[in-house]
């Protein structure tokens, strides 16, 4: 069941849109509107879409070639005289090549930078698994002070964007490489700590983030027609959580599912288990990576493979239920 206030809000259509075309594509809108937004990229402009803000606004966009670790240093300095940095690379770069300076030059002293990483999870397909960050949120989520943010569709990586720039302080947002279908219109609003309850059951809880959202709730809608009716959240905001909405969910049904484009250790299924454990613990199953690598293909192969299809994720799912 749909809750109230939710249809208005869903999107009724099949287009399709990568999440690093609509970062791309909001980031040039808002140069208009902010004047001390500045974008840095490592050689992959073309990639993570940042090439639309550098043709509109050339003298605010620093290509800073293959060095993703000075890109992260000089953000941070570039946020320390009032400009509002976007950085953006790939998610395995963002994330481990250049850790050391996102921990110690803009999460300790609390910088005002934005860390837009693509090519995140094995959605990114054939590049393989050296391409394909699937720790990348473990990694943000123990850095002191960053919001880490995993928007499901284009139209909600709009609103995103435009949360963490209005938000002062570390931000991390993982995008994809691939398209996914749309789930929300224009009347949708983010709101950082805060999910989106999308269906109403006292079955299960089902939790996802990213990519696997638009997956999980086809998945979920099935189980409805077949009569096992979940509660189904969209979990963007993955630090911080919305505490309250998956508490009270998981009051409700007993036992929660996780998805993620991602490791099951340290990622979205682990922050929902680090919630209930203190508040309110229930059975968590995580589906997601299972502690291995990714492997190259497409990203519908990877997906069979890895169990984050849509039938595995229903026949998990119904295994526990029964």
């Amino acid at each position: 069941m749909i809750p109230d206030g939710i249809k208005n809000i869903l999107y009724e259509g099949d287009k399709k849109v990568a999440t690093r075309n609509a970062y791309g594509e909001r980031l040039a809108e808002l140069g208009d509107i902010k004047k001390d937004i500045v974008v840095l990229d490592c050689d992959l402009s073309k990639s993570t879409m940042t090439a639309v803000f550098a043709k509109k606004f050339p003298d605010r966009f620093f290509n800073m070639g293959i060095a993703e670790s000075n890109m992260t240093s000089v953000a941070a300095g570039l946020s320390t005289m009032g400009k509002i940095p976007f950085i953006s690379t790939f998610g395995v770069f963002a994330t481990k090549r250049a850790c050391d300076q996102v921990s110690t030059s803009i999460a300790y002293p609390h910088l005002n930078v934005k860390i837009c990483a693509t090519h995140c999870g094995i959605s990114v397909g054939e590049d393989g698994a050296t391409h394909q960050a699937i720790e990348d949120v473990a990694i943000m989520r123990a850095i002191p002070g960053i919001i880490v943010i995993s928007p499901s569709d284009g139209t909600e990586t709009r609103r995103v964007i435009e949360a963490v720039t209005a938000y002062r302080g570390p931000c991390y947002v993982r995008l994809t490489r691939g398209t996914s279908p749309l789930l929300f219109n224009e009347n949708y609003n983010f709101e950082i700590g805060k999910g989106v309850k999308m269906l109403e059951g006292n079955r299960a809880t089902v939790i996802s983030a990213g990519f696997t959202t638009h997956i999980c709730f086809s998945a979920v809608k099935k189980l409805a027609s077949e009569g096992l009716e979940v509660d189904f959240l969209n979990m963007a905001s993955i630090k911080p959580l919305d505490e309250e909405l998956i508490l009270e969910s998981a009051a409700k049904t007993g036992i929660v599912f996780t998805v993620e484009d991602h490791n099951i250790i340290g990622g979205l299924g682990s922050a929902v288990c680090e919630l209930l454990s203190e508040k309110h613990p229930s059975k968590v199953i995580r589906i997601g990576v299972r502690d291995k690598f990714g492997a190259s293909g497409t990203p519908e192969e990877l997906y069979a493979a890895y169990g984050l299809d849509e039938a595995s994720i229903i026949k998990v799912i119904k295994e526990n239920l029964e």
